[in-house]
């Protein structure tokens, strides 16, 4: 396959911040909001069901506003990635999609901490936050699935087959 195919070239780092090739930096950070907005719902969950909500509310907070770092974070070298695409493709229509999915999953999450932040009783789960949180799982698992046929099925950012053939020789 040539260097200079839209396919080759999607799979190279545009830099060396980007992550080595076959190796990028993007998948690594997506973790961190992930992990922090799932552990944020399991918070509200607990405190729906505690007797004293205040620690798992405050706690709630904390993991929102960590999820919104590492957001910004996974954005930054999600677009690296996303520059490397060839306009008028497949995988380029499919990274759009997701990278907007992740906006507004995103604006979601700082609206999600505002409504948190705002309410008569901040010690209380906010329902209008955990909701908020529902939907962004939600519409975060949509992406992750977009996220994952970039990789597996157009390989994005994937060595290609003549380098993964070292695994198995």
């Amino acid at each position: 396959m040539s260097q200079n195919t839209p396919q080759q070239r999607a799979k190279q780092p545009r830099t060396a911040l980007a992550g080595p090739y076959g190796h990028p930096f993007h998948p690594i950070l997506v973790t961190i909001p992930i992990g922090a907005w799932v552990a944020s719902l399991i918070f509200d969950i607990i405190g729906l069901a505690s007797a004293d909500p205040a620690p798992y509310v405050h706690g709630a907070w904390i993991l929102i506003v960590i999820g919104l770092v590492g957001a910004v974070l996974a954005a930054i070298w999600g677009f690296l990635d996303y520059l490397q695409l060839g306009r008028s493709t497949a995988a380029r229509r499919t990274a759009t999609l997701h990278m907007a999915l992740n906006l507004g999953v995103t604006a979601l999450y700082v609206i999600n901490l505002l409504v948190r932040l705002s309410a008569d009783d901040v010690d209380e789960v906010s329902i209008w936050g955990f909701i908020l949180s529902i939907i962004g799982l939600g519409a975060l698992g949509l992406s992750g699935w977009l996220g994952g046929k970039l990789a597996y099925r157009f390989g994005v950012r994937v060595a290609d087959e003549r380098t993964q053939m070292e695994g198995f020789r």
